[in-house]
């Protein structure tokens, strides 16, 4: 799709030896203007330098791409994961990880060599209707990544206030307001605020390892050793994998690395993509890890000999609403506050990733844009609906399986990923 062009002779414009990059639209006419736009003041500039020093210059996209595989949806498949198989369906998400760093780097790399993300790619490859239907597709995606984020955060406020999971769902819809009002001060701020409150569950959960201590070669067992037993192991499994299949993520990641201003040289290009395989590959596994230890614990604790009657109850049908007893022997009474606490900050950073992957995917494909709040309450509404109806008629257990059913529908997106 894309290829160097040399940059010699006065006409082009450029004289300063340095590769200019086109893009290739099937049968029209290549352009040889530079796909970077050098003007945006907002860019972080990289020195022109090679040095391991500008490694740092790199790091953030990575790691809020990698928010989106550990939000609630994940949480809650993995929890009923360890709960129901125990570690036998591990490997699953070691599976998804290598895929994930694999295409996550491929997406940073599309925006890092044409400056373009993967969305404005598609418009410019694609035919009007074709361009047209993967919107759609992609939009679908987005709501659907939604919908585990409204039921997570409704079942945090009733954790943390006892606030009703149907009324915490309509609540949902002003975090929308809490969201823009914390923008002001800065998006990285707000990002460094979100991913320490969702990396404190993490710490919990590493904490609660200690206790459950589940057995390590069992463990070793589940990652490598693929294995489908029971009847409902393979629908777990999809919820799972669906779970960890992000490919929004691929146009955000695509368009976050925009954020930074490289130098436009081939040594400057491939340390760029280099350095941003290696952010990827540090922030995927601290996902990984996040979602090993919570089916570790899941399943070392449900799975053991000494739950007394309430808690085996909860683990028949564990979901994001009854797991803070998971970490009672690590926190005690203050288990279901800082679980509720981490759950919230775990669906406010995804609705950041899919905010911004929303404000990427409508730019690119119908080259419109909204103004951030619009389009954070649009996609809000679409999910806050499905979400408040189970709710009310389902309660905390029906709300529970729409996140499985959401994760599920995850599966549909790689369709318009090529």
């Amino acid at each position: 799709m894309v290829a160097p062009s040399s940059s010699s002779g006065s006409g082009s414009g450029s004289g300063s030896g340095q590769p200019q990059f086109i893009s290739s639209t099937g049968n029209r006419n290549l352009s040889n203007a530079p796909l970077i736009e050098t003007s945006n003041t907002d860019q972080i500039v990289v020195p022109d330098r090679s040095s391991w020093k500008n490694f740092f210059a790199y790091m953030g996209p990575g790691f809020l791409v990698s928010i989106a595989y550990i939000d609630p949806g994940n949480f809650e498949t993995d929890l009923q994961s360890g709960a129901q198989y125990k570690y036998e369906l591990l490997w699953i998400i070691l599976v998804a990880s290598c895929a994930a760093l694999v295409i996550q780097s491929m997406a940073a790399n599309l925006g890092v060599v044409t400056g373009k993300h993967l969305a404005e790619h598609c418009r410019a490859e694609y035919s009007r209707v074709s361009n047209f239907i993967l919107w759609i597709i992609a939009e679908i995606a987005i709501v659907a990544c939604d919908i585990p984020e409204v039921i997570g955060t409704a079942f945090a406020l009733n954790m943390l206030f006892n606030i009703p999971v149907w009324i915490g769902v309509l609540l949902t819809g002003l975090s929308t307001l809490m969201l823009l009002a914390l923008q002001q001060y800065g998006v990285r701020k707000l990002e460094f605020l979100i991913a320490f409150l969702v990396f404190t569950i993490a710490a919990c959960f590493w904490a609660e390892l200690g206790y459950a201590k589940p057995d390590a070669k069992e463990v070793v067992k589940g990652l490598f050793v693929p294995q489908l037993k029971g009847s409902g192991a393979t629908g777990l499994a999809i919820s799972l994998l669906g779970a960890m299949v992000m490919p929004h993520n691929l146009f955000l990641h695509s368009a976050l690395v925009l954020s930074r201003k490289i130098p436009r040289s081939v040594r400057g290009i491939k340390e760029a993509c280099r350095f941003y395989m290696i952010e990827s590959a540090f922030a995927l596994m601290v996902a990984f890890l996040i979602n090993v230890s919570v089916i570790s614990v899941s399943g070392a604790i449900c799975n053991s000999s000494n739950l007394n009657e309430e808690d085996q109850m909860s683990c028949q049908d564990l979901d994001l609403n009854k797991a803070s007893f998971l970490l009672r022997n690590v926190l005690g009474k203050w288990s279901s506050k800082l679980f509720g606490v981490a759950l919230l900050a775990s669906g406010q950073s995804s609705t950041i990733t899919g905010t911004y992957a929303g404000q990427y995917v409508m730019q690119g494909f119908l080259d419109l844009r909204l103004t951030p709040w619009i389009r954070n309450m649009l996609t809000r509404c679409l999910a806050i609906v499905p979400s408040l109806i189970v709710a009310v008629i389902g309660g905390s257990t029906g709300a529970g399986k729409l996140i499985i059913i959401a994760s599920n529908c995850f599966l549909l997106k790689p369709l318009f990923v090529r």
